[in-house]
């Protein structure tokens, strides 16, 4: 257990124990009477860094798309049409595996003015970027974006729940013919 009084706590501590914790045991188990415990510290002494545990859960949320937003960035560095939308995906399925609960809170319904300042719009601009090399115009781009981030998650949450690993072929090979098909279903789309 960490003593608060050997380290100082900040905001940013907090919020990058609480993805831990959230890595660890859930984000659902995210509190911020949880981190007091794991500090040793009474509850109140974190209120001048997060306002409740919402507030700590957002922040959470907020630091989980940035991570996934840098990742993104770098995995679609010269890549293009299929190649960066295996990629991307890979990016989504990779972070789940590692940090289950921060994947978890990168999920977590922000209102609208900080899902706007927030890197979830990074994320709409990679897979615009992404549609870029398959010709698809408005609306057609924002259903594909909305089918990508669909696949992408409900894959990744199905296997993380185990959905998968009863049954050949393994998953693997079916996360590769699931990407090869929504590359070949946004290629055949006529150009609008």
């Amino acid at each position: 257990m960490v003593m608060a009084g050997r380290v100082g706590l900040t905001t940013e501590r907090l919020v990058r124990a609480g993805a831990e914790l959230a890595d660890r045991e859930g984000f659902d188990q995210v509190t911020v009477s949880a981190l007091a415990r794991q500090f040793d510290v009474k509850v109140a002494s974190l209120y001048s860094h997060v306002r409740n545990s919402q507030d700590l859960k957002t922040r959470i949320a907020l630091l989980a798309l940035e991570e996934l937003a840098e990742r993104g960035a770098d995995a679609l560095a010269g890549r293009a049409g299929g190649a960066a939308l295996a990629a991307f995906a890979n990016v989504y399925r990779d972070y789940a595996r590692e940090h289950p609960g921060r994947y978890a809170a990168a999920q977590l319904r922000l209102d609208p003015e900080t899902a706007a300042a927030s890197a979830g719009v990074k994320h709409a601009q990679m897979m615009r970027a992404i549609l870029r090399g398959y010709d698809l115009t408005e609306p057609e781009q924002t259903h594909a974006v909305r089918l990508m981030g669909s696949v992408f998650h409900g894959y990744v949450s199905l296997e993380m729940a185990g959905g998968f690993s009863h049954s050949a072929p393994d998953s693997e090979e079916s996360w590769s013919w699931v990407l090869d098909h929504l590359d070949g279903l946004l290629r055949s789309r006529p150009a609008s």
